[in-house]
């Protein structure tokens, strides 16, 4: 999403300043060599961003050079931020309370229990508290799931089958503390049944308070924790029922927690019971999965989020099945490369000939010399294949094949 909001915000005529912490942290250029998109705006401000004031006061530094229209981040650790901005210039924006919910994966499960929205059962402890886990874990039940309320990509969520397992995964969370950005983590540690059932993603974007479903994605779960997404497919391969029921599950929790504006990618998994949500995330969804929209309806949704931004009402484009002319996919789909072990990568096998594949519209991976750590959350990728289907469920299992063609051999890391 790093490079694909600065293209929307391109292809709509606008000018932006990229505001941040760390400038160091986004390379120059792409592995292309074209300048990274971040560096194409018309200036890069540098603020102390993990402090809300700070921010502010520097979006007002910049207003007063070039008037600020709109507020925009795809990081999930800078959302709130970015809201209470465009909240205090006076900017389009969805509350900064509804975003501060959306992002605490704690304070959401809080506010679907008192509207009644079906989720697991879950509870709360701080994993400092080793007599509230135990208690909190007897009172799930095993098989559970812990999972941090102020991460994303996956990170650290583990399946616990036993106590030992709770254990194990608290204590890989005491000793991450700080998150990617630099911020203080939340030591609180959601607790929550492990639900079966395949698992999508409902797209949405929402102006004046109402939603508009662009469609459900799926996706697929694997590495060495069982939460990593190693693939998703547009439009998902649902039963009308089942696709009528899962949307009104999420747009019922989108109305929860109080979203009336912008972009939303709503996480759920489809159990005998019934859909169950299981994240709500206000911002584009990540992963390639709007390109794979993007190819099969037309909406750009980075280009909506943008628009959304600017205060403009998006004008989507419409492609009912039976209109179809050939001129779009019916279904595209990614695959993952997951790594397999820790190393060093010192090729990756195959590309080539996938990426000549006339179904392949982008496969892009890592170089020798990368460091890989065993497949744990989404951070952890060697790359992916994106393929596009003339047939409605065509495009998973080409991917996936082709996927499978590609292999990576590995080094050890050199001794220190």
């Amino acid at each position: 999403m790093g490079t694909l909001l600065p293209r929307a915000i391109a292809d709509l005529g606008v000018e932006f300043t990229f505001l941040t912490r760390r400038p160091e942290h986004y390379p120059d250029t792409l592995p292309d060599g074209s300048p990274h998109p971040l560096r194409l705006g018309r200036a890069v401000a540098t603020a102390e961003t993990n402090d809300p004031a700070a921010a502010l006061e520097a979006a007002r530094r910049i207003d007063a050079e070039a008037r600020i229209d709109g507020v925009l981040t795809s990081c999930d650790y800078y959302l709130p931020t970015a809201a209470r901005i465009a909240s205090a210039l006076g900017l389009p924006g969805p509350t900064p309370e509804a975003i501060e919910t959306a992002c605490d994966k704690a304070r959401t499960r809080a506010v679907l229990d008192c509207v009644g929205v079906p989720g697991p059962r879950h509870t709360t402890a701080s994993v400092d508290d080793t007599i509230r886990l135990r208690t909190a874990a007897e009172s799930v039940g095993f098989p559970l799931v812990v999972k941090p309320t102020d991460l994303c990509a996956g990170m650290f969520v583990r399946r616990a089958d036993s106590w030992l397992d709770v254990e194990s995964a608290v204590h890989a969370l005491r000793g991450f503390e700080i998150n990617a950005r630099g911020q203080r983590r939340n030591s609180t540690v959601l607790l929550e049944e492990f639900l079966t059932g395949p698992e999508f993603s409902v797209e949405s974007w929402i102006s004046r308070g109402k939603v508009h479903t662009v469609g459900v994605t799926d996706k697929s779960l694997g590495g060495a924790s069982g939460f990593v997404e190693t693939g998703h497919m547009f439009p998902a391969d649902l039963a009308e029922g089942d696709r009528a029921r899962v949307v009104a599950a999420a747009e019922e929790a989108i109305d929860a927690v109080g979203l009336d504006h912008g972009v939303v990618h709503t996480e759920l998994r489809l159990t005998a019971a019934g859909p169950r949500i299981i994240e709500i995330n206000p911002r584009p969804a990540g992963n390639q999965i709007t390109e794979l929209i993007r190819h099969v309806s037309g909406v750009d949704l980075p280009r909506v989020a943008v628009e959304l931004a600017l205060g403009r009402e998006p004008i989507v484009p419409t492609v009912p099945d039976e209109d179809r002319d050939g001129g779009r996919p019916s279904s595209a789909a990614v695959s993952m490369l997951v790594p397999t072990r820790a190393g060093v990568v010192t090729g990756i096998e195959g590309v080539d000939t996938v990426a000549a594949d006339p179904s392949v519209v982008s496969a892009a991976f890592k170089g020798p010399g990368h460091r890989t750590t065993p497949g744990m959350d989404n951070n952890s990728y060697l790359g992916s294949v994106v393929v596009i289907s003339p047939e409605r469920s065509g495009a998973r299992p080409l991917a996936e094949r082709l996927l499978s063609s590609i292999s990576a051999t590995y080094g050890e890391e050199p001794a220190s």
